[in-house]
């Protein structure tokens, strides 16, 4: 697979947001990038964050690589300074950043706090706007802008709590940005993968048991993984993908159709 899709990418450059370590579905969409040809540009959260994310960022030999926290005035504006004046332009946009303050996650919606429910909107869904803000103007030859969502956005999934409504924002966010950036032919996903075992999820309570189920539903049988979500998405990047836009993709073997 990896020879067959070596130069789909080449020349294209992508901006990959949400790598902590080796199991996150950044890091799949990055290796995909890289392996189809992109250079990439990645960034981690904070300093102990950093160790992480820099030996991987020089294994796909990124020549930017900065942090980002959403949540701090000015970083976002500085990496996408950093994309302009380093490359002029930008083709490929991946957010897969998501954060709810722990005990509104473990807790029920009717118990989120107000404070709790804005940082989850804000850091998970309209930071994704903002990124899509600045990376338009970049876009000048067209591009793709991918967000990671999951099926609680449309279905409830127990436990799974103030992030149903946030990710229900986001893949709504997700329809917006693609009807208002089609005339510059930049196309927007939402991507949902099935549950997988990164840092993010192990936050959720009785996740183990979302696993199994998701599992044992899936009509093709198993589980997905971070390098089938990549995959996925260097595909929606490529132009045999260009008359795609706007919709849910998802990458779960099948599960969302099971009742």
């Amino acid at each position: 697979m990896n020879d067959a899709i070596r130069p789909v990418l080449s020349g294209r450059k992508a901006l990959v947001v949400g790598i902590a370590n080796d199991q996150s579905i950044a890091w799949g969409c990055a290796k995909a990038f890289r392996t189809a040809g992109a250079e990439l540009a990645v960034t981690w959260l904070n300093d102990k964050a950093r160790p992480y994310v820099e030996p991987l960022a020089r294994e796909l030999e990124a020549p930017i690589a900065a942090p980002l926290d959403v949540a701090v005035p000015g970083q976002l504006e500085a990496v996408f300074d950093e994309v302009g004046r380093r490359w002029g332009k930008l083709d490929i946009l991946v957010h897969s950043i998501a954060f709810a303050p722990m005990a509104d996650l473990r807790g029920g919606l009717l118990d989120c706090s107000a404070e709790g429910f804005a940082k989850a909107m804000d850091v998970s869904c309209h930071s994704f706007v903002r990124m899509a803000r600045l990376a338009a103007p970049l876009m000048t030859d067209g591009g793709t802008m991918f967000a990671m969502s999951y099926y609680g956005a449309n279905r409830v999934v127990p436990n799974y709590n103030v992030m149903g409504p946030v990710k229900a924002a986001l893949e709504a966010s997700c329809r917006y940005l693609a009807y208002e950036l089609g005339s510059r032919r930049i196309r927007v996903h939402a991507i949902s993968p099935g549950p997988l075992k990164t840092r993010a999820a192990s936050g959720l309570k009785d996740f183990e048991l979302l696993l199994n189920e998701a599992a044992h539903k899936a009509p093709l049988g198993e589980l997905v993984d971070i390098m089938d979500v990549g995959y996925t998405c260097a595909y929606l990047a490529t132009p045999f993908a260009q008359r795609i836009t706007g919709g849910t993709v998802y990458v779960d073997g099948g599960t969302n159709i099971v009742a």
